[in-house]
């Protein structure tokens, strides 16, 4: 006798398998894709620091330029042969002398020279992201929580008015303290947003075609494009009200995207997901399935639980869940502080800013293409660790080689192309473990799992700002870091279960009942 959740995995199939619903579905996704991308990347060009001089002089006589002031070049240089000395660090070399005077590039306009975050205050700019990273962590558990309990399309569309909204008052903040609440506001959007967007899609996907929603590089590209943009507008307050701009867009898909079929069963709405999975075969050009399977079903399977509500600590009570979660937990964590300390640290490689945001951009893209293979061919857990290897010996290359003493143009060189490879294999392993993730938790604590993986990464992005500016101060560090966590994460890879062709489960009961068949539990070695 089939389950519930083999049912729903054949309705799939009956009604197109990866159909034109399919298609409009994900491309709704993908184009909200702007509203987390750019939202959680901006500090990458908000938060560098443009080229700045502390102007200083033994002489009484200052000229007529103000504390923080933002100008260009010739000024700088106008001003070099006015008070005679200038220098690029927050102390003056005379003993008897002080900085009269801050004054910043004009050919970018961040948070740094907005706010005068240098020196005494540089810690300021790290402390913003991290409070935005505080803000994805708290929401990762209430997201997935509200998801499981309210439903996956309302959670999804709150989440992107927040994000919409706050950014767009993000773009006129009057202090740097009013940036970091809009940023944290930002980042309550972001986690609620993650929680839910890729559980929501795989609920709606046949198991050969989930990866394809991770291997597709929207991400990537509209990273690579915010790269664009900071280089065209050159102003943080811009690309701000941009970001909300857009981001406001994507809530016209309210009328295309439904509510998960496979949720709406779970919680026993099978009238309203007898509609949506109708609309499916009608968008599709299939006819509509014979459902009444699905009532007889929900009637005698033992494992199908109706309207039972699981709360955030149901993952830690059961011996299973808890194990799982914790060994997920190791990858999430690393691939969190990995990924936003290579992000954000764009401004300590060598060369152009902007170029090094778009390559930083664009590697990702043939990782995640190459996932859609290696995940269906090798499985998600060999894909997973192997990527972790390669973010891991990478990371330990930059490390070296910010740590050797060398030719400045090679060291730079080296520098940058094991930063890009590190990043290649960050994001690949980062993706291959949101399609593990979800696979492993059953329907109705999904968006319970996946959000409190979430929300443990962001514990190592919030760590990551801080980390950052230890390395000016000592080189290598923040990548030794990343090495040793990346590395763990690829040994905890090995004693996750294998998910590659195998049937989601919608129930608890369900997925417990077939471990024990299986002999083995999720968290088992399998040494085949």
């Amino acid at each position: 006798m089939k389950t519930v959740s083999e049912y729903l995995e054949n309705v799939l199939q009956e009604t197109g398998g990866f159909g034109k619903f399919q298609f409009l579905l994900h491309g709704s996704i993908l184009f909200s894709k702007v509203s987390i991308t750019w939202s959680l990347l901006i500090m990458a060009f908000a938060g560098a620091a443009p080229d700045w001089w502390c102007v200083y002089s033994n002489a009484t006589h200052v000229p007529a330029v103000s504390n923080n002031s933002a100008i260009g070049n010739s000024t700088v240089h106008s001003v070099v042969h006015d008070v005679l000395q200038a220098c690029k660090t927050c102390t003056p070399p005379a003993n008897d002398s002080i900085c009269q005077v801050f004054v910043f590039d004009d050919s970018m306009k961040t948070i740094i020279n907005e706010w005068g975050l240098i020196c005494d205050k540089k810690w300021i700019t790290s402390t913003v992201s991290s409070v935005q990273m505080a803000g994805l962590l708290i929401s990762g558990v209430l997201g997935g929580q509200v998801a499981d309990l309210l439903g996956r399309k309302p959670t999804f569309f709150l989440s992107i008015f927040i994000m919409s909204v706050s950014n767009i008052v993000a773009g006129f903040s009057q202090s740097w303290l009013m940036f970091a609440v809009t940023r944290f506001i930002i980042g309550l959007g972001c986690g609620a947003y993650l929680t839910v967007f890729y559980t929501f899609s795989v609920e709606f996907t046949p198991t050969k075609f989930r990866p394809l929603q991770i291997a597709f590089p929207d991400w990537s590209i509209w990273a690579a494009l915010l790269g664009l943009c900071s280089y065209l507008l050159k102003d943080w307050r811009s690309l701000h009200i941009l970001t909300g701009v857009l981001t406001g867009l994507c809530l016209l898909s309210w009328w295309i995207v439904p509510e998960s079929f496979r949720w709406l069963v779970s919680h026993d709405k099978l009238d309203e997901a007898e509609r949506v999975i109708e609309k499916i075969a009608r968008l599709n050009s299939h006819p509509k399935p014979d459902l009444n399977k699905l009532k007889d079903l929900t009637k005698t399977d033992v494992t199908f639980q109706g309207d039972r509500k699981y709360t955030f600590l149901d993952l830690f009570r059961n011996r299973t869940l808890l194990i799982t979660t914790v060994l997920a937990g190791v990858g999430w964590l690393s691939c969190g502080y990995a990924y936003y300390a290579i992000s954000y640290s764009v401004d300590q490689l060598s060369g152009n800013l902007y170029l090094n945001m778009f390559l930083l951009s664009v590697i990702d893209i043939p990782a995640l293409i190459s996932i859609m293979y290696l995940s269906n061919r090798i499985g998600r857990r060999w894909t997973c660790l192997g990527y972790f290897v390669i973010g891991s010996l990478s990371s330990l290359g930059v490390a070296i080689s910010q740590m050797i003493d060398v030719d400045k143009d090679l060291q730079g060189s080296l520098i940058n192309g094991f930063a890009l490879a590190a990043k290649f294999g960050v994001s690949a392993a980062w993706a291959s473990i949101m399609t593990f993730t979800t696979e492993i938790y059953p329907t109705v604590v999904r968006n319970l799992g996946y959000g409190t993986q979430n929300s443990i990464s962001r514990v190592g992005a919030l760590i990551a700002p801080q980390l950052i500016v230890v390395n000016k101060e000592t080189p290598g560090v923040m990548y030794i870091i990343c090495f040793i966590v990346t590395m763990t994460s690829a040994i905890t890879c090995l004693l996750l279960k294998e998910t590659k062709d195998k049937t989601i489960s919608d129930n608890l009961e369900e997925s417990l009942n077939r471990k024990k068949d299986e002999g083995k539990g999720i968290a088992s070695v399998e040494l085949t």
